[in-house]
């Protein structure tokens, strides 16, 4: 599938790079409160492009739940973790609206991009709700769709964004928008 977004010329490293030009890891990493020691969840890995800049932001101590539900794209993510000597991260083939996370292990859930393909994104939230530690956190970069490349049938809206999170005991507390194209959504377990 990924052939298909990037095309066969070009090979994924120099699509990723392309893409971090409008969603600088660091930057995205720093809204998002990443720090070293963290565990984290990270649904829609597939071959790695945040998870490598993840594993190394988190450090030694922390760790990385990469998941997806393509076999082949984690298949290459463990080998590319592999060739980089990185030892954190944790291969989960997950399936369509359930993760495979253990409960009350993450501080911090982890998505760019995916949110808006699940077909039932408030079950995959309500999935993904017992896997937080107490004060842990969800975070998704989605594409704005008043800005994105997609318009407004991409992407997600701040107002859908509280609507379905409210429904799976969450609720948005803090929205980013210094990215060009994307809303980096923060959310708590709802009091």
């Amino acid at each position: 599938m990924v052939n298909l977004l990037i095309g066969q010329q070009q090979s994924i490293e120099e699509w990723e790079k392309q893409t971090f030009i409008k969603q600088p890891p660091e930057k995205v990493m720093d809204a998002a409160g990443i720090k070293p020691g963290m565990i984290i969840g990270e649904v829609g890995a597939g071959r790695g492009r945040f998870t490598m800049h993840l594993a190394r932001r988190v450090g030694t101590k922390g760790k990385i739940l990469a998941n997806d539900i393509d076999a082949e794209g984690l298949a290459y993510l463990r080998e590319r973790c592999q060739r980089a000597g990185i030892n954190n991260v944790k291969i989960i083939l997950g399936e369509v609206d359930d993760p495979h996370f253990p409960e009350g292990a993450l501080d911090m859930v982890f998505m760019v991009w995916t949110y808006h393909f699940f077909d039932q994104p408030i079950t995959m939230l309500k999935k993904l709700l017992p896997t937080l530690k107490p004060g842990g956190t969800i975070v998704l970069v989605e594409p704005d769709p008043t800005r994105g490349p997609g318009g407004s049938d991409h992407g997600i809206s701040p107002e859908r964004m509280r609507r379905d999170v409210a429904q799976a005991g969450f609720e948005v507390v803090r929205i980013e928008d210094f990215l060009p194209e994307d809303l980096i959504f923060i959310l708590k377990i709802r009091d």
